[in-house]
């Protein structure tokens, strides 16, 4: 990892782990879920929470862009340590996904991998933005996956859990009572 940023076009850049995402996420989240319309619903924002929403934005599609520029050292041990992580973040979000699709519109999600976490896909594209830093050896990416996480946790999740706290009152209360925000993170006595 060096402190200069790469930057050069090719074909073994970067941007082949944005391939297989954009499809698990987008392509077959469409699929999965047939089409429900909860999992597109958009929280309502406050003001701040729009401005740091915006910045949020750019730390989910910049590193995407900068992929483009972004080689790959193929036979490198940072390759061969951050793919196991990006894997890992697809599995997280295809089994989201899952629970999604096998859950009625009327009821929140909590089966499955929500049962470990309430916020899974958010984790998994922490771990998949994490695993595609390590791999190319870029600092910039494994920076926007921190910022990702930390602006994850301040807006989407508590707007989301806001919205669903709104349309599912108790049942959700009592989920959010039991269920950790993130896989691996303990239960602290009055988190929400």
């Amino acid at each position: 990892m060096s402190l200069m940023p790469a930057f050069e076009i090719g074909l073994r850049n970067a941007w082949m782990f944005v391939i297989p995402y954009a499809y698990v996420h987008f392509g077959l989240g469409h699929l999965i879920v047939d089409n429900k319309s909860t999992l597109f619903v958009w929280p309502s924002y406050t003001k701040s929470e729009k401005i740091f929403f915006g910045v949020l934005t750019v730390t989910f599609f910049g590193p995407w862009i900068y992929s483009i520029f972004l080689p790959l050292k193929l036979g490198a041990a940072w390759l061969y340590s951050g793919l196991p992580i990006y894997l890992l973040g697809l599995i997280f979000i295809i089994m989201a996904l899952l629970s999604f699709s096998t859950t009625p519109l009327d009821e929140p999600v909590t089966k499955g991998i929500y049962r470990i976490s309430r916020h899974p896909m958010n984790f998994g594209f922490f771990l998949a933005l994490t695993g595609m830093g390590l791999s190319s050896a870029s600092w910039i990416v494994l920076l926007c996956a921190i910022l990702f996480l930390i602006l994850q946790g301040k807006i989407l999740e508590k707007a989301e859990e806001r919205m669903c706290l709104e349309k599912f009152g108790n049942v959700y209360l009592e989920y959010i009572n039991r269920t950790p925000r993130w896989v691996g993170l303990p239960k602290r006595g009055g988190e929400r």
